[in-house]
Formats: structure tokens, C-alpha cells, sequence
């Protein structure tokens, strides 16, 4: 379908074009939003007669844009979502979510003058463009947090706080799972001292195993050496005996 452009519109072309487009972005975008016009042979010589008055009612909106957009470009709004411990929200922020945050923060903003390709899924601060008028585009920041205070860390650190930057109250849950935790290990401890004695008593019973193989080791020992002793009192008393008599016949010879 060709329509001709009442504005510019960014990828598509200049006011006053004649372009071709897709009959569903047509009928749907261009056209309801007054944003282009048919392309017949009657809207193009409207559009021709009107060509001056369209352009002068163009620049003087720019200029009123160009006016404002100094006090626009840079702001950061803040929007409060829950989200998990990686960062990504339940849910989403639409261009209609921001444009409720820029007007809250003091800047009026309608939610198709917002330049979003998707709804942001995350937190931290995202960079959106705000199309205050079609030839003048200024960029605002969403800072998407759990909550104002980490809004504001968020800005001093310069990006996603993940995690659990501030520490929360614990919830009455959280507080009878831990008195619960804190009783099973009561218990448990007992049962770890009761295994005590029964390693003493293992222990006991083969210290008594052990002593009657160590004393008969030891009569064995004892028994030993007794013979060894009796051995060495007979040989001793032998080599007595026979002193006396070698010392006799000695004499003898003599």
C-alpha cells in the first residue's frame, strides 16, 4: 500500500513522501494515528494545496520540542518492580509504564511519544528514547529497582543491583523455618553423644580381647628366660666344679 507522510517516521521517510508500507502497518499505526493519508490521486493534490500550512504547523512544533528537550534528555525515572535474585522481574515495563513514571517525576509524557522495540524484563538502568517530536528525539533513563533504596544504589553504582543488596525483615515463614532448623539440631546432637559410648564399649571389649594373648605372650617371654638362666646357672656351676680339680693335678705334677 503507498500512503504519503504527514510527519517524518524514523526508517521510513521524510513529511510529505510517498512511501510504500505493508496494508496491516497501514491500517493499524500510519493511518489511525494521522501519521499519513492514502496515497490517491485526490489526497496527493489535497496534501499539495495544504503542502505550506502542514509545514509551518510542523516547524513550530519542532521549535516548541526543540524548547523542551533540554529539560527532558538525561532524566531518570524510577519505577518499582519485584523481581528475582538474577535480576528478572515478574512481569514486565511497558512504554506506558514509563510514561506514567515521567509524568510522576514532573515531565509530561505520552506513552506513544516512547520509542520502545520491547518491554524491559530486568532490572537496572535501561536507556529509552522519547520522540518529542518526530524530528526531535531525546533519551531518558528507567531505572527499574525492587525498591527506592536500591533505586538509588542502582544510580551511585551504575547498573543492576542482583541479589539482596538490602537486607529485608524475614517473614514470619522464615522465621518458623529457622526455629524448626534449630530443633532438629538439638536433636541431633544427643544421638551424636549416645554413639560415644558405644565406641568406649567397642573399644573396652577389644582392650579384653587383647589381654589374655598379651599375658600369655608374656608367660611364654618369662618361661624363656627362665630356661635361659637355668642353662647359664648349670653351666656356671659346672665350670665351678671343675676348677678344683684341674688346680689339683697341676699340683700333682708339680
Amino acid at each position: 500500500m503507498e500512503v504519503i507522510l504527514l510527519q517524518r517516521i524514523e526508517k521510513l521517510g521524510q513529511m510529505g513522501q510517498v512511501v510504500k508500507v505493508k496494508a496491516g502497518y497501514a491500517r493499524n499505526y500510519l493511518l489511525p494515528r494521522r501519521k499519513a493519508i492514502r496515497a490517491t490521486d485526490d489526497n496527493k493534490a489535497k496534501y499539495e494545496k495544504q503542502r505550506a500550512q502542514l509545514e509551518a504547523t510542523n516547524l513550530a512544533k519542532r521549535q516548541e520540542a526543540e524548547a523542551i528537550s533540554g529539560k527532558v534528555e538525561g532524566i531518570t525515572v524510577v519505577i518499582i518492580r519485584q523481581a528475582g535474585e538474577t535480576g528478572q522481574l515478574y512481569g514486565s515495563v511497558s512504554a506506558r509504564d514509563v510514561a506514567a513514571a515521567a509524568t510522576k517525576a514532573g515531565v509530561t509524557i505520552d506513552r506513544n511519544q516512547i520509542l520502545m522495540d520491547r518491554p524491559l524484563k530486568d532490572l537496572g538502568l535501561h536507556p529509552v528514547r522519547v520522540a518529542l517530536h518526530p524530528e526531535v528525539i531525546v533519551t531518558i533513563t528507567a531505572n527499574v529497582a525492587k525498591s527506592e533504596e536500591e533505586a538509588e544504589l542502582q544510580v551511585k553504582a551504575g547498573h543492576a543491583i542482583v541479589g539482596t543488596a538490602v537486607e529485608e525483615a524475614p517473614s514470619l515463614d522464615q522465621l518458623l523455618e529457622q526455629a524448626e532448623q534449630a530443633t532438629d539440631g538439638e536433636a541431633a546432637a544427643p544421638a551424636e553423644g549416645e554413639a560415644k559410648p558405644a565406641k568406649k564399649a567397642k573399644a573396652e571389649r577389644a582392650d579384653k580381647a587383647e589381654k589374655p594373648e598379651k599375658k600369655a605372650r608374656g608367660e611364654k617371654a618369662e618361661k624363656s628366660g627362665g630356661e635361659k638362666r637355668s642353662k647359664a646357672e648349670k653351666s656356671g656351676k659346672a665350670e665351678g666344679e671343675d676348677k678344683p680339680a684341674k688346680k689339683a693335678k697341676k699340683k700333682d705334677k708339680e
